[in-house]
């Protein structure tokens, strides 16, 4: 991942973000309904079992234990372990700040329910990976991870809709705040000291993902 990818990501996903909770506070988001029930026909009984399991890659206690395999796996991670745990423990206060921010109501209970928690989560969480996939050894692998994680936040996204949980744009505002937080937590880590600032990486790995 080039150096500037992070900011990249962190301005399109703010700004999203941003856009999405202006659009709400004044009223100016158009009406989902329609949308949200041509999602809704995708419901069929293997589509929502499938999504079902999908659901879980944004359930907190899972992402508790994967991120510590996260450490195991790649110690670039390790190196900086603090912001990665910064990152798992800003995430939800943010997305209960915004949640109070917006206040608005999920389709079928009066939670509070934008943004989706489950989708902020995996976003954060899986944009992590995809950001510290840069240390990986091979191009291959490095798409592989960073194609998986897309898919992830995806299936997680569409799994809230489908599964009655949310509004798409609650989906939608859940992956911009978990991508502008994950991209925030990346350009800190690239600023810390001994890390390689062209690539993200330690000097060790960025030396090897060179020679790819």
């Amino acid at each position: 991942m080039a150096a500037a990818s992070p900011l990249i990501l962190l301005l399109l996903a703010s700004g999203g973000f941003v856009a999405l909770v202006v659009a709400l506070l004044v009223g100016a988001l158009p009406d989902e309904n329609a949308v949200r029930h041509v999602l809704l026909g995708w419901a069929s009984p293997p589509v929502v079992a499938v999504l079902n399991v999908a659901n879980l890659a944004g359930d907190w206690r899972l992402i508790i234990l994967a991120s510590l395999v996260l450490f195991l796996i790649f110690p670039q991670a390790r190196a900086r372990w603090g912001v990665w745990l910064g990152l798992m423990i800003a995430t939800p206060m943010a997305e209960t700040a915004a949640k109070y921010l917006v206040g608005r109501t999920r389709p079928e209970d009066l939670s509070f329910g934008f943004p989706s928690g489950h989708v902020t989560a995996a976003a954060a969480f899986f944009g992590a990976i995809g950001y510290l996939a840069a240390a990986l050894p091979s191009r291959g692998a490095r798409l592989a991870v960073r194609t998986g994680a897309v898919l992830v936040v995806l299936l997680v996204a569409l799994a809230r809709v489908l599964l009655r949980a949310h509004w798409p744009s609650d989906a939608l505002g859940g992956v911009a705040l978990g991508l502008a937080l994950a991209s925030a937590a990346a350009l800190v880590a690239q600023a810390r000291p001994g890390e390689d600032r062209e690539s993200g990486t330690p000097p060790s790995a960025a030396a090897t993902t060179s020679r790819i």
